[in-house]
């Protein structure tokens, strides 16, 4: 199915001018073909001047939708851009396929939150792949995502949490205004993806098996309290180690219990998020299984760059550089400068590695991609999405 990308980026801090220079660059790359799609990452010092940007992008590419979100980074090209006002327009073209643009909110009800505008089962044969803008303070995303997987099974899902969050809440956009929705939910049909998740960290000391554990509580690892295990298995590690993980104490979890051969694309890795000293139990922020392989891991530069390049080198060669029409790329705020020591890194990363291509994205507050199968939320990874000519 024919898919055209184009991007355009401006650090004006005028946002209407700058967004009308940002649509006129997409819209030279789409060289006359109608646009289908815009997603807009505008800088949240922007917010209050949203509504001015969206007019000049509808005035330059007349999309037939126009969302995205506010986000405290923006990707676009080669480059990063980590502070300051700015804004990516991300333009995609369709021949003979289509999006749908879902408006996701919560409710309360007894005993939780009820999701309203989930993406109907009649439509899951038909859906090639989901793109997700979430705000995280609205919105349970893990759930969230297991109710998509509920009525879409089989889609390949990517996406971002919005990295700003404005005064009032509405930190999405969609149409001509920043929207109150807790999310937005893209189904394309007749566009293929490649989801690709790189982490940010490495594995360390020995793998150990969740004993007794359910929600998001380990009781117990390798038959000893979770607590216990971990603090021999970090006086077990070298010096280099014990210093890394002063930076922060990770878990990673392979997902499925079964998956004996496993890499590190296989973890899904969380910060620790409490503990109860009286039971021995850690509480991570993700759902575990007993059975389920667990090791510690640290935020690692090296490790990040070789993963992330040898990701986008497999998929590269699974399609061939002609075979591909741009990417969407959401990657951690805990990366960037602070974490490689230079500028750009993640965005130069996914041009070498496939290819020159029309790249945009933002700077996340958490990054939405498969592992195993399924859809998580992350942290500290570089989440891609390459779509197919």
């Amino acid at each position: 199915m024919p898919v055209a990308i184009a991007t355009g980026h401006s650090a004006s801090p005028d946002l209407a001018s700058g967004a009308a220079e940002a649509a006129r660059t997409a819209r030279a790359g789409l060289d006359g073909a109608t646009c289908d799609l815009v997603i807009a990452f505008v800088s949240g010092e922007q917010a209050d001047d949203v509504p001015a940007g969206l007019d000049a992008i509808e005035r330059e590419l007349e999309p037939e939708q126009l969302v995205g979100c506010l986000a405290g980074g923006l990707i676009e090209g080669t480059s990063e851009q980590e502070d300051g006002p700015g804004i990516v327009v991300w333009a995609l073209a369709i021949d003979g396929g289509s999006v749908e643009t879902l408006e996701m909110r919560t409710r309360e009800v007894e005993g939780g939150v009820a999701l309203l505008g989930l993406p109907t089962a009649a439509t899951a044969a038909r859906t090639s792949a989901v793109v997700v803008l979430a705000d995280a303070a609205q919105l349970p995303v893990e759930g969230t995502l297991r109710a998509i997987e509920g009525q879409l099974p089989g889609a390949p899902i990517i996406g971002g949490v919005a990295s700003a969050s404005p005064p009032d809440g509405r930190a999405l956009i969609r149409g001509d205004e920043r929207i109150d929705a807790a999310a937005l939910v893209l189904r394309f049909e007749g566009v293929e993806m490649l989801p690709c998740v790189s982490q940010g960290a490495r594995p360390i000391g020995p793998e150990l098996a969740v004993t007794d554990g359910e929600g998001g509580v380990i009781r117990t690892l390798a038959g000893r309290s979770a607590l216990d295990a971990l603090r021999d298995t970090v006086e077990g590690l070298d010096d280099a180690d014990r210093k890394r993980i002063r930076h922060g104490l990770l878990l990673g979890l392979v997902v499925g219990p079964d998956r004996a051969d496993y890499g590190p694309g296989d973890f899904v890795v969380r910060g620790l998020a409490g503990a109860d000293p009286a039971a021995g139990a850690v509480v991570v922020g993700a759902p575990v299984e007993v059975g389920q392989l667990a090791r510690l891991h640290v935020r690692d530069p090296e490790s990040a760059t070789t993963d992330l390049r040898d990701a986008l080198r497999l998929r590269r060669m699974a399609v061939g550089e002609s075979g591909i029409a741009g990417a969407l790329a959401f990657t951690c705020n805990g990366r960037g400068r602070q974490m490689f020591g230079r500028d750009d890194h993640d965005a130069r990363a996914i041009q070498d590695g496939l290819g020159p291509l029309p790249l945009g994205g933002m700077i996340a507050a958490g990054e939405i991609g498969p592992v195993g199968g399924r859809a998580f939320l992350h942290g500290f990874t570089a989440t891609v999405g390459v779509f197919l000519t």
